[in-house]
């Protein structure tokens, strides 16, 4: 795990975010933990993230396993350790984590219209076709969520996620091939991080690193590199 040079953020303790998913889970977002003072989970229907609140308690490992069950397949952010005897490992890489600076200038848009349970369906499919990240049926639950219609159609969407203590992730960014290159998801990335700003969290997003485009279009709308974060995929014993 590496970070980026300091980045001046007013009124939002940048701390957190070292840990994002855990002080979601710990925070505005207790309400749909599972778990204990260790490791917590989303419910599996509204998104597939554990949190561990520290990996140097010894018994983090068995916490973890008691918690999804024997043999389930689990992602990890942000430890690159070895992993215990009997556990497998499924696969890595690496995220970056992006913050708004003072470039940022998020603005309403006029076309976007907020997403909910009745969009559901139409969110899901957005999503299957572009493969944006993880989105489970009540992940819209999370935050505010804004789409633009054509025709019926949700052809683009963003959304809120994790809610570490003042920040909100932006994701599930999504546009339909046929409409790319038109400002939609620019426009709605602005949208969602002028309601964050309005409730007085500050903006942040996560990417793969392997994600060069969307990582350059981002940090053309005023966000910047602060981190670099490993992830894995693995599986507890049997």
């Amino acid at each position: 795990m590496t970070s980026a040079p300091a980045l001046d953020i007013p009124h939002a303790d940048a701390t957190v975010l070292d840990n994002a998913a855990w002080h979601s889970l710990a925070g505005p977002h207790a309400s749909f933990a599972i778990g204990g003072d260790l490791v917590r989970r989303y419910p599996a229907d509204v998104a597939p993230f554990v949190a561990v609140r520290t990996w140097d308690d010894p018994g983090v490992w068995d916490a973890l396993r008691d918690l999804v069950g024997p043999g389930a397949d689990v992602g990890l952010s942000g430890y690159d350790g070895e992993i215990p005897a009997g556990w497998e490992f499924l696969g890595g890489g690496e995220g970056v984590q992006l913050v708004e600076t003072p470039a940022l200038r998020p603005r309403l848009d006029d076309e976007a219209v907020e997403l909910g349970a009745d969009d559901a369906a139409d969110m899901l499919a957005i999503v299957e076709r572009n493969q944006p990240g993880p989105f489970r049926p009540r992940t819209h639950e999370l935050g505010r969520y804004i789409g633009i219609r054509r025709e019926g159609r949700l052809v683009a969407m963003a959304g809120e996620r994790l809610h570490p203590t003042g920040w909100t992730e932006i994701s599930a960014v999504a546009v339909d091939a046929d409409h790319r290159r038109q400002g939609l998801a620019s426009r709605l990335v602005l949208d969602v991080a002028f309601h964050i700003q309005q409730r007085g969290d500050r903006a942040m997003m996560h990417a793969a690193a392997t994600n060069v485009n969307a990582i350059a279009a981002y940090e053309r709308l005023g966000f910047a590199l602060r981190r670099r974060n490993a992830f894995a995929s693995v599986r507890t014993p049997a």
